[in-house]
Protein backbone atom coordinates (compact mmCIF):
# COMPACT_ATOMS: atom_id res chain seq x y z
CA UNK A 1 0.00 0.00 0.00
CA UNK A 2 1.46 3.58 -1.13
CA UNK A 3 2.44 5.76 2.09
CA UNK A 4 -0.30 8.29 2.87
CA UNK A 5 2.46 10.78 3.42
CA UNK A 6 4.02 10.76 -0.37
CA UNK A 7 2.59 13.87 -1.07
CA UNK A 8 4.59 16.77 -1.42
CA UNK A 9 3.77 20.53 -2.13
CA UNK A 10 5.01 23.13 -4.08
CA UNK A 11 7.29 24.97 -1.12
CA UNK A 12 8.17 21.52 -0.42
CA UNK A 13 9.75 21.35 -3.72
CA UNK A 14 11.77 24.35 -4.22
CA UNK A 15 13.33 23.53 -0.60
CA UNK A 16 14.23 20.20 -1.77
CA UNK A 17 16.24 21.67 -4.91
CA UNK A 18 17.39 24.91 -3.05
CA UNK A 19 18.95 27.58 -3.81
CA UNK A 20 21.44 26.87 -6.28
CA UNK A 21 22.39 27.40 -10.62
CA UNK A 22 19.33 27.77 -11.45
CA UNK A 23 18.08 30.83 -8.80
CA UNK A 24 21.37 32.49 -9.22
CA UNK A 25 20.18 32.77 -13.00
CA UNK A 26 17.09 33.85 -11.79
CA UNK A 27 18.52 36.36 -9.36
CA UNK A 28 20.43 37.76 -12.38
CA UNK A 29 17.50 38.32 -14.84
CA UNK A 30 15.44 40.22 -11.99
CA UNK A 31 18.41 42.27 -11.43
CA UNK A 32 18.85 43.60 -14.54
CA UNK A 33 15.24 44.51 -14.53
CA UNK A 34 15.96 46.03 -11.33
CA UNK A 35 19.21 47.61 -12.92
CA UNK A 36 16.93 49.24 -15.70
CA UNK A 37 14.35 50.39 -13.54
CA UNK A 38 16.65 52.26 -10.95
CA UNK A 39 18.69 53.89 -14.06
CA UNK A 40 15.17 55.23 -15.24
CA UNK A 41 14.29 56.77 -12.21
CA UNK A 42 18.22 58.23 -11.44
CA UNK A 43 17.71 60.19 -14.36
CA UNK A 44 14.75 62.51 -12.75
CA UNK A 45 18.00 63.65 -11.05
CA UNK A 46 19.31 64.78 -14.33
CA UNK A 47 17.09 65.36 -17.19
CA UNK A 48 15.00 68.12 -15.68
CA UNK A 49 17.81 70.87 -15.43
CA UNK A 50 18.94 70.35 -18.46
CA UNK A 51 15.83 70.42 -20.76
CA UNK A 52 14.69 73.13 -18.48
CA UNK A 53 17.75 75.43 -19.74
CA UNK A 54 17.36 74.32 -23.37
CA UNK A 55 13.89 74.53 -23.96
CA UNK A 56 13.71 77.38 -21.07
CA UNK A 57 11.22 75.86 -19.18
CA UNK A 58 9.39 77.12 -16.58
CA UNK A 59 10.07 75.93 -12.70
CA UNK A 60 6.52 73.90 -12.69
CA UNK A 61 7.37 72.30 -16.56
CA UNK A 62 10.47 71.00 -15.67
CA UNK A 63 8.34 69.65 -12.11
CA UNK A 64 5.72 68.40 -13.97
CA UNK A 65 8.67 66.03 -15.88
CA UNK A 66 9.10 64.40 -12.45
CA UNK A 67 4.82 64.05 -11.85
CA UNK A 68 4.53 62.83 -15.49
CA UNK A 69 7.11 59.68 -14.37
CA UNK A 70 4.93 59.05 -11.30
CA UNK A 71 1.68 59.67 -12.90
CA UNK A 72 2.35 57.09 -15.30
CA UNK A 73 3.61 54.80 -12.21
CA UNK A 74 0.21 55.45 -10.17
CA UNK A 75 -1.34 53.77 -12.66
CA UNK A 76 1.05 50.91 -14.15
CA UNK A 77 1.86 49.63 -10.20
CA UNK A 78 -1.77 48.18 -10.84
CA UNK A 79 -2.02 47.54 -14.12
CA UNK A 80 1.06 44.94 -14.21
CA UNK A 81 -0.08 43.42 -11.36
CA UNK A 82 -3.40 42.60 -12.95
CA UNK A 83 -1.66 41.20 -16.46
CA UNK A 84 0.50 39.59 -14.42
CA UNK A 85 -2.15 37.59 -12.10
CA UNK A 86 -3.99 37.49 -15.07
CA UNK A 87 -1.97 36.04 -18.34
CA UNK A 88 1.76 34.92 -15.94
CA UNK A 89 4.58 36.17 -14.80
CA UNK A 90 6.43 35.90 -18.14
CA UNK A 91 4.00 37.75 -20.11
CA UNK A 92 3.76 40.52 -17.48
CA UNK A 93 7.75 40.57 -17.72
CA UNK A 94 8.05 40.51 -21.61
CA UNK A 95 5.86 43.54 -21.67
CA UNK A 96 7.21 45.44 -19.62
CA UNK A 97 10.63 45.32 -21.05
CA UNK A 98 8.99 46.06 -24.28
CA UNK A 99 7.34 49.61 -23.00
CA UNK A 100 9.99 50.48 -20.82
CA UNK A 101 12.28 50.09 -24.07
CA UNK A 102 9.87 52.14 -26.46
CA UNK A 103 9.78 55.14 -23.95
CA UNK A 104 12.69 55.51 -23.12
CA UNK A 105 14.26 55.14 -26.72
CA UNK A 106 11.59 57.26 -27.84
CA UNK A 107 12.47 59.84 -25.51
CA UNK A 108 15.52 60.56 -26.92
CA UNK A 109 13.84 62.35 -30.41
CA UNK A 110 11.31 64.26 -28.84
CA UNK A 111 10.69 67.33 -30.77
CA UNK A 112 9.18 69.47 -27.84
CA UNK A 113 8.11 69.58 -24.11
CA UNK A 114 4.48 68.15 -24.83
CA UNK A 115 5.94 64.45 -26.37
CA UNK A 116 8.65 64.26 -23.67
CA UNK A 117 6.35 64.83 -21.00
CA UNK A 118 3.75 61.95 -22.97
CA UNK A 119 6.61 59.55 -23.25
CA UNK A 120 8.29 59.80 -19.64
CA UNK A 121 4.80 59.63 -18.49
CA UNK A 122 4.50 56.42 -20.64
CA UNK A 123 7.61 55.43 -19.09
CA UNK A 124 6.71 55.74 -15.59
CA UNK A 125 3.86 53.55 -16.56
CA UNK A 126 6.23 50.78 -17.49
CA UNK A 127 8.91 51.02 -14.67
CA UNK A 128 6.11 50.55 -11.98
CA UNK A 129 6.42 47.08 -13.59
CA UNK A 130 9.21 46.51 -11.06
CA UNK A 131 7.93 44.46 -8.18
CA UNK A 132 6.96 42.13 -11.17
CA UNK A 133 10.44 40.92 -11.32
CA UNK A 134 10.62 40.58 -7.90
CA UNK A 135 7.34 38.49 -7.48
CA UNK A 136 8.60 36.27 -10.34
CA UNK A 137 12.18 35.63 -8.79
CA UNK A 138 10.42 35.32 -5.15
CA UNK A 139 8.82 32.71 -6.57
CA UNK A 140 11.28 30.02 -6.98
CA UNK A 141 12.67 30.54 -3.67
CA UNK A 142 10.76 28.90 -0.90
CA UNK A 143 8.64 30.90 1.99
CA UNK A 144 11.71 30.77 4.41
CA UNK A 145 14.56 32.23 2.23
CA UNK A 146 12.42 35.06 0.82
CA UNK A 147 13.49 38.08 2.63
CA UNK A 148 17.24 37.25 2.05
CA UNK A 149 16.99 37.09 -1.55
CA UNK A 150 15.02 40.36 -1.90
CA UNK A 151 17.45 41.90 0.03
CA UNK A 152 20.03 40.52 -2.47
CA UNK A 153 18.03 41.96 -5.60
CA UNK A 154 17.98 45.48 -4.14
CA UNK A 155 22.03 45.17 -4.92
CA UNK A 156 21.11 45.99 -8.33
CA UNK A 157 18.83 48.70 -7.94
CA UNK A 158 22.04 50.53 -6.00
CA UNK A 159 24.53 49.56 -8.98
CA UNK A 160 21.75 50.77 -10.99
CA UNK A 161 21.95 54.31 -9.65
CA UNK A 162 25.51 54.67 -8.88
CA UNK A 163 25.59 53.11 -12.66
CA UNK A 164 23.33 56.04 -14.46
CA UNK A 165 24.97 58.67 -12.16
CA UNK A 166 28.31 57.47 -13.58
CA UNK A 167 27.62 57.65 -16.84
CA UNK A 168 25.78 60.61 -16.71
CA UNK A 169 29.15 62.48 -15.16
CA UNK A 170 30.46 60.86 -18.74
CA UNK A 171 27.62 61.23 -21.37
CA UNK A 172 25.76 64.85 -20.35
CA UNK A 173 28.93 67.45 -20.68
CA UNK A 174 29.80 65.71 -24.24
CA UNK A 175 26.82 64.19 -25.82
CA UNK A 176 23.95 66.12 -24.10
CA UNK A 177 20.51 64.86 -22.58
CA UNK A 178 19.34 62.81 -25.60
CA UNK A 179 21.97 60.39 -26.28
CA UNK A 180 21.76 59.98 -21.81
CA UNK A 181 17.85 58.72 -22.54
CA UNK A 182 18.59 56.33 -25.97
CA UNK A 183 21.53 54.42 -23.75
CA UNK A 184 19.68 54.45 -20.08
CA UNK A 185 17.41 52.38 -22.37
CA UNK A 186 19.72 49.81 -23.35
CA UNK A 187 19.54 47.92 -19.73
CA UNK A 188 15.78 47.46 -20.55
CA UNK A 189 16.30 45.90 -23.75
CA UNK A 190 18.75 43.30 -22.39
CA UNK A 191 15.75 42.61 -20.05
CA UNK A 192 13.49 41.86 -23.05
CA UNK A 193 15.77 39.19 -24.89
CA UNK A 194 16.24 38.00 -21.99
CA UNK A 195 12.96 36.94 -21.07
CA UNK A 196 12.36 35.15 -24.09
CA UNK A 197 14.28 32.30 -22.12
CA UNK A 198 12.94 32.53 -18.93
CA UNK A 199 10.70 29.92 -17.52
CA UNK A 200 6.84 30.73 -16.16
CA UNK A 201 6.76 31.00 -12.56
CA UNK A 202 5.70 27.49 -11.37
CA UNK A 203 3.83 29.33 -8.16
CA UNK A 204 1.81 31.10 -10.58
CA UNK A 205 1.21 27.86 -13.08
CA UNK A 206 -0.03 25.65 -9.77
CA UNK A 207 -2.29 28.32 -8.66
CA UNK A 208 -3.86 27.91 -12.17
CA UNK A 209 -4.78 24.06 -11.65
CA UNK A 210 -1.24 23.28 -14.17
CA UNK A 211 0.14 20.92 -12.54
CA UNK A 212 2.17 18.64 -15.23
CA UNK A 213 3.57 22.24 -16.59
CA UNK A 214 4.51 22.87 -13.01
CA UNK A 215 6.11 19.75 -12.76
CA UNK A 216 7.73 20.33 -16.07
CA UNK A 217 9.78 23.37 -14.61
CA UNK A 218 10.28 22.06 -11.27
CA UNK A 219 12.42 19.16 -12.59
CA UNK A 220 14.07 21.53 -14.93
CA UNK A 221 15.14 23.55 -11.59
CA UNK A 222 16.43 20.34 -9.99
CA UNK A 223 18.30 19.49 -12.58
CA UNK A 224 20.14 22.64 -13.29
CA UNK A 225 20.78 22.40 -9.51
CA UNK A 226 21.80 18.86 -9.74
CA UNK A 227 19.23 18.03 -7.17
CA UNK A 228 16.15 15.66 -6.71
CA UNK A 229 12.59 16.33 -6.36
CA UNK A 230 10.54 14.52 -3.61
CA UNK A 231 9.18 11.63 -4.38
CA UNK A 232 5.01 11.35 -4.48
CA UNK A 233 2.69 13.77 -6.29
CA UNK A 234 2.48 17.34 -6.08
CA UNK A 235 -0.59 19.04 -4.43
CA UNK A 236 -1.38 21.99 -3.22
CA UNK A 237 -1.64 23.52 0.51
CA UNK A 238 -5.08 24.94 0.04
CA UNK A 239 -6.52 21.98 -1.67
CA UNK A 240 -5.59 19.34 0.39
CA UNK A 241 -8.10 17.38 2.28
CA UNK A 242 -7.52 14.69 4.65
CA UNK A 243 -10.13 12.37 5.79
CA UNK A 244 -9.08 11.53 9.26
CA UNK A 245 -12.06 8.45 9.27
CA UNK A 246 -10.12 6.69 6.50
CA UNK A 247 -7.05 5.22 6.60
CA UNK A 248 -5.04 6.60 3.94
CA UNK A 249 -5.49 10.31 2.67
CA UNK A 250 -7.52 11.49 0.24
CA UNK A 251 -5.37 13.99 -1.90
CA UNK A 252 -7.36 16.43 -4.04
CA UNK A 253 -5.04 18.33 -6.17
CA UNK A 254 -5.64 21.58 -7.36
CA UNK A 255 -8.46 21.89 -10.65
CA UNK A 256 -7.70 23.97 -13.69
CA UNK A 257 -11.05 25.40 -12.90
CA UNK A 258 -9.87 28.14 -10.92
CA UNK A 259 -10.81 31.05 -11.92
CA UNK A 260 -8.68 33.84 -13.40
CA UNK A 261 -7.76 36.88 -10.72
CA UNK A 262 -9.60 40.03 -11.79
CA UNK A 263 -8.67 43.28 -11.02
CA UNK A 264 -11.88 43.91 -8.87
CA UNK A 265 -11.60 40.63 -7.06
CA UNK A 266 -8.41 41.23 -5.80
CA UNK A 267 -9.39 44.69 -4.37
CA UNK A 268 -11.92 42.97 -2.92
CA UNK A 269 -9.49 40.31 -1.36
CA UNK A 270 -6.95 42.94 -0.08
CA UNK A 271 -9.99 45.18 1.45
CA UNK A 272 -11.64 41.87 2.75
CA UNK A 273 -12.32 42.24 6.76
CA UNK A 274 -9.02 39.44 7.72
CA UNK A 275 -6.82 41.62 5.38
CA UNK A 276 -8.32 45.34 5.40
CA UNK A 277 -5.47 46.77 8.35
CA UNK A 278 -2.63 45.37 6.84
CA UNK A 279 -3.82 46.91 3.26
CA UNK A 280 -4.35 49.86 4.51
CA UNK A 281 -0.77 50.04 6.41
CA UNK A 282 1.33 48.71 4.21
CA UNK A 283 -0.35 51.75 1.19
CA UNK A 284 0.31 54.11 3.74
CA UNK A 285 4.09 53.06 4.38
CA UNK A 286 4.83 52.86 0.92
CA UNK A 287 3.45 56.22 0.18
CA UNK A 288 5.31 57.57 2.88
CA UNK A 289 8.65 56.02 2.04
CA UNK A 290 8.04 56.34 -1.79
CA UNK A 291 7.41 60.44 -0.89
CA UNK A 292 10.51 60.83 1.16
CA UNK A 293 12.73 58.99 -0.97
CA UNK A 294 12.10 60.56 -3.96
CA UNK A 295 11.95 63.59 -2.50
CA UNK A 296 15.53 63.40 -1.56
CA UNK A 297 16.82 61.94 -4.87
CA UNK A 298 14.91 65.09 -6.73
CA UNK A 299 16.51 67.66 -3.63
CA UNK A 300 19.69 66.70 -4.59
CA UNK A 301 19.52 67.68 -7.92
CA UNK A 302 17.68 71.02 -7.07
CA UNK A 303 20.17 71.60 -4.17
CA UNK A 304 22.95 71.21 -6.45
CA UNK A 305 21.61 73.07 -9.67
CA UNK A 306 20.42 75.82 -7.64
CA UNK A 307 23.89 76.17 -6.45
CA UNK A 308 24.91 77.45 -9.67
CA UNK A 309 21.92 79.42 -10.62
CA UNK A 310 23.66 81.99 -12.71
CA UNK A 311 24.82 79.25 -14.98
CA UNK A 312 21.24 77.97 -15.30
CA UNK A 313 20.57 81.34 -17.02
CA UNK A 314 22.83 81.15 -19.71
CA UNK A 315 22.96 77.86 -21.72
CA UNK A 316 22.64 74.28 -21.96
CA UNK A 317 26.06 73.49 -22.49
CA UNK A 318 27.62 75.18 -19.59
CA UNK A 319 24.71 73.37 -17.01
CA UNK A 320 25.66 70.01 -18.82
CA UNK A 321 29.39 70.83 -17.55
CA UNK A 322 29.07 71.75 -14.60
CA UNK A 323 29.99 69.14 -12.40
CA UNK A 324 28.81 69.83 -8.99
CA UNK A 325 25.27 68.23 -9.72
CA UNK A 326 27.08 64.85 -11.01
CA UNK A 327 29.51 64.60 -7.80
CA UNK A 328 25.95 65.80 -5.84
CA UNK A 329 24.40 62.86 -7.19
CA UNK A 330 26.66 60.27 -7.50
CA UNK A 331 28.07 60.68 -3.71
CA UNK A 332 24.04 60.33 -2.59
CA UNK A 333 23.95 57.13 -4.77
CA UNK A 334 27.36 55.75 -2.79
CA UNK A 335 25.09 56.13 0.29
CA UNK A 336 22.80 53.28 -0.40
CA UNK A 337 25.45 50.91 -0.29
CA UNK A 338 25.95 51.65 3.69
CA UNK A 339 22.27 51.65 3.73
CA UNK A 340 22.06 48.37 2.55
CA UNK A 341 24.42 46.85 4.90
CA UNK A 342 22.51 48.73 7.78
CA UNK A 343 19.43 47.55 7.02
CA UNK A 344 20.97 43.69 6.45
CA UNK A 345 23.14 44.01 9.32
CA UNK A 346 19.52 44.85 11.56
CA UNK A 347 16.46 43.50 10.04
CA UNK A 348 17.58 40.07 11.36
CA UNK A 349 18.73 41.59 15.34
CA UNK A 350 16.44 43.68 16.25
CA UNK A 351 13.08 43.06 13.94
CA UNK A 352 11.50 44.30 10.66
CA UNK A 353 9.27 46.81 12.74
CA UNK A 354 11.84 48.71 15.25
CA UNK A 355 14.43 48.53 12.23
CA UNK A 356 12.33 50.97 10.09
CA UNK A 357 11.23 52.95 13.17
CA UNK A 358 14.82 53.68 14.21
CA UNK A 359 16.52 54.39 10.84
CA UNK A 360 13.35 56.81 9.86
CA UNK A 361 13.84 58.93 13.04
CA UNK A 362 17.58 59.39 12.30
CA UNK A 363 17.03 59.86 8.51
CA UNK A 364 14.55 63.01 9.84
CA UNK A 365 17.07 64.17 12.18
CA UNK A 366 19.88 64.87 8.82
CA UNK A 367 16.88 66.14 6.99
CA UNK A 368 15.94 69.01 9.11
CA UNK A 369 19.00 71.43 8.60
CA UNK A 370 18.12 71.54 4.99
CA UNK A 371 15.41 73.33 5.70
CA UNK A 372 17.76 76.52 6.12
CA UNK A 373 20.89 77.26 3.56
CA UNK A 374 24.11 75.35 4.19
CA UNK A 375 27.28 75.27 2.12
CA UNK A 376 27.95 72.59 -0.45
CA UNK A 377 29.73 70.44 1.66
CA UNK A 378 27.29 70.60 4.33
CA UNK A 379 24.18 70.04 2.20
CA UNK A 380 25.63 66.77 0.17
CA UNK A 381 26.49 64.83 3.55
CA UNK A 382 23.13 66.01 5.09
CA UNK A 383 21.72 64.52 1.64
CA UNK A 384 24.15 61.32 2.07
CA UNK A 385 23.18 60.78 5.49
CA UNK A 386 19.30 61.26 5.16
CA UNK A 387 19.24 59.05 1.59
CA UNK A 388 21.66 56.44 3.82
CA UNK A 389 18.80 55.80 6.92
CA UNK A 390 15.87 56.73 4.03
CA UNK A 391 16.95 53.69 1.81
CA UNK A 392 17.99 51.36 4.57
CA UNK A 393 14.34 51.87 6.06
CA UNK A 394 12.40 51.51 2.88
CA UNK A 395 14.75 48.30 1.74
CA UNK A 396 13.11 46.77 5.81
CA UNK A 397 9.94 47.93 4.21
CA UNK A 398 9.97 45.68 1.17
CA UNK A 399 11.32 42.79 2.72
CA UNK A 400 8.29 43.21 5.48
CA UNK A 401 5.70 43.67 2.83
CA UNK A 402 7.08 40.65 1.19
CA UNK A 403 7.05 38.03 4.20
CA UNK A 404 4.09 39.72 5.46
CA UNK A 405 2.20 38.47 2.16
CA UNK A 406 4.19 35.29 2.08
CA UNK A 407 1.51 33.04 1.34
CA UNK A 408 0.06 35.03 -1.52
CA UNK A 409 0.46 34.91 -5.00
CA UNK A 410 -1.24 38.04 -6.02
CA UNK A 411 1.44 40.44 -7.53
CA UNK A 412 -1.10 43.46 -7.36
Amino acid sequence: MENQNNVYTLDEALSEVGFGNFQSLALVFAGVGWFSEAMEMNLLSFIGPAVKSEWSLSPTEESLLSTAVFAGMLIGAYFWGFLSDSYGRRMGLRCIAAVTVGAGFLSSFSPNYGSLLVLRCLLGFAVAGGHVFGSWLLEFIPSSNRGAWMLSLLIFWILGEVFEASIAWIIMPRLGWRWLLALSALPSLIALVLSNFIPESPRYLHMKGKTNETLRILEKIALINHKKLPTGCLVSDQEMVIDEDDSTSQVTLLSSSIKKTTFLKSMFELLSSDLRGTTLLLWILHFTFTFAYYGVVLMTSALSSGSNECASKTNNLEVSKDATLYVSVFIACLAEFPGFLIATVLVDRIGRKLTMEILTIFGLILILPLASHQNQVVTTALLFGTRMFLFAAFSTLTIYAKEDHSNGTSTL
